[in-house]
């Protein structure tokens, strides 16, 4: 349960940053390009609000668990008094203009429209920025039924309603510049560089049979260099024709099928790991090992007549006898296995404990890390750098999002909070926010009605055309984004509760 928490408020925390400073963008361009911004919330309010302010006849007013303010319209009728409908008897409203908000009680929220509402709301999940003149999830075209005021976003000409479109985009996009920045002048970057883990890696089945060896030192994918073992080392190989490696101390080429990341990634054992040897580091008291007699410095060269070359196969084959045990209904497991001390051999019979652990931590080899360490004007290119190859890999793997195994390996907020780490860590928080950040601001840009990327569509086809869309047919457009997103969200959380339960 403590660990669900610390990932949720992590997950909470980060999410609730990126939709403030994406909203901040969308704000700052309205407010520069002399736009009015009605409201601006954290989290969505209905019906109430945890805490408001505003800025009323020239004092700052704020309000705790109150009703929302009530919206500054006037029904409009026609010449009888009648109220006016739509179509589909929705009653139309058209907004008060400054003189009747001015004669509306002093301390009214509804004055002084030229400020902006601030608040925070008790549903939390986004939050949203509403912007005066536009068709949004905030305000529909019957919202909009009167002749547009200069002060109204549909007023201005449109570059500046580009500008606002695009703003939360570029303000997610610096963010995650900014915090990688930050997280280097912090934190620096330490790895081991592939070349100088001379032991090499280790290789699954799989990749035996495309022509890797346990112990190939990797070098290069189609003449890049490979530098660390990370989910970057992987999408080159996949997306490679010919890897590099040292071998033998002699250069080789692997030549790569066409590969599938999402099917690479998934694979157990390891597509790709790092080579541990299979020496004992050291023993845990009264576990198997230690009763049996192993000491620190054993080699361990077989399992069950089985030649044991690493610690990843000594793992590897732990992991099939705990299998076999399980099925046979079994919570422990025995086998024989030999070791090596001092050039001498002999032979054992293990059995492991009710969780089918033996006691033992495996000798790491001790490589040399590569530490880079940065000041603050380095910090921010090594930053940027960092943040357009996130965006790059991200952008290249979107490719499998289309496919079968992608669909099936959506996930939603159950995926995205377990990446973050089981007890609070800063530098992976930031980390994990500058990726959501980056993120955020693609998919916000992807040409979809009801996201960013969807108005920047229809306002990209005005300039180049002369063509504007008028509030009804936006509306439209934005109830079928507005759905096709709730579809897709719905799927990656379905798929979240059936790897859950399943």
């Amino acid at each position: 349960m403590e660990t669900f928490l610390i990932k949720a408020l992590q997950l909470m925390l980060s999410l609730s940053l990126l939709v403030v400073i994406h909203e901040f963008g969308h704000f700052f361009f309205a407010k520069w390009s002399k736009v009015r911004v009605d409201k601006f919330y954290m989290f969505f309010n209905p019906q109430f609000v945890l805490f408001r302010l505003k800025k009323v006849d020239g004092k700052v007013r704020f309000r705790f668990f109150a009703p929302n303010t009530p919206e500054a319209v006037v029904a409009l009728t026609d010449e009888n008094g009648e109220k006016l409908t739509d179509e589909k008897g929705h009653t139309l409203y058209r907004a008060m203009t400054d003189d009747e908000r001015s004669q509306l009680p002093e301390g009214d929220w509804r004055r002084d429209p030229a400020n902006t509402e601030f608040g925070i709301g008790w549903v939390p999940f986004g939050g949203y920025c509403r912007i005066v003149g536009m068709v949004d999830e905030t305000q529909s075209a019957k919202d909009l039924a009167v002749e547009p005021q200069p002060w109204e976003f549909r007023s201005k000409k449109s570059f500046p309603r580009l500008m606002i479109m695009v703003g939360g985009v570029l303000m997610n996009f610096l963010l995650a510049l900014f915090i990688y920045s930050m997280v280097l002048l912090a934190w620096g970057d330490s790895y081991v560089s592939l070349q100088d883990m001379t032991a090499g890696m280790k290789f699954n089945e799989h990749a035996q049979q495309i022509g890797f060896r346990d112990g190939d030192i990797l070098l290069s994918a189609d003449d890049t260099p490979l530098e660390r073992a990370d989910v970057d080392m992987i999408r080159s190989i996949s997306n490679a024709h010919i890897v590099k490696v040292l071998r033998q101390g002699s250069e080789t080429e692997v030549f790569i099928p066409e590969l599938n990341l999402i099917d690479v990634a998934k694979e157990q054992p390891a597509f790709v790991d790092v080579l541990i040897p299979n020496v004992i580091d050291s023993i845990i008291p009264a576990m198997p090992f230690a009763q049996a007699g192993i000491m620190k410095g054993d080699r361990i060269t077989s399992i069950d007549d089985h030649p044991i070359h690493s610690h990843n196969e000594f793992l590897q084959y732990i992991a099939q006898l705990k299998q076999q045990a399980e099925d046979a209904g079994k919570h422990t497991a025995t086998f024989p296995l030999v070791y090596e001390r001092a050039g001498n051999s002999d032979t054992l019979v293990i059995e492991t404990d009710s969780l089918f652990h033996v006691g033992f931590t495996a000798q790491m080899p001790a490589y040399k890390n590569t530490n880079l360490s940065y000041n603050f004007l380095s910090a921010f290119p090594a930053g940027v750098t960092l943040g357009i190859n996130t965006l790059n890999g991200y952008v290249s793997d979107l490719k499998y999002v289309f496919t079968k195994q992608g669909a099936e390996n959506l996930g939603g907020f159950g995926t995205i909070g377990s990446i973050f780490p089981a007890q609070w860590n800063w530098y992976r928080f930031w980390m994990m926010t500058a990726f959501l950040s980056i993120i955020l601001a693609f998919m916000n840009i992807l040409p979809i009605p009801v996201l960013d990327g969807g108005y920047v569509l229809f306002l990209l086809i005005e300039m180049a055309t002369g063509w504007k869309p008028n509030e009804k047919v936006m509306e439209r457009c934005l109830t079928v984004g507005f759905v096709l997103l709730i579809i897709l969200m719905a799927w990656a959380n379905l798929n979240d509760v059936i790897r859950f339960l399943f």
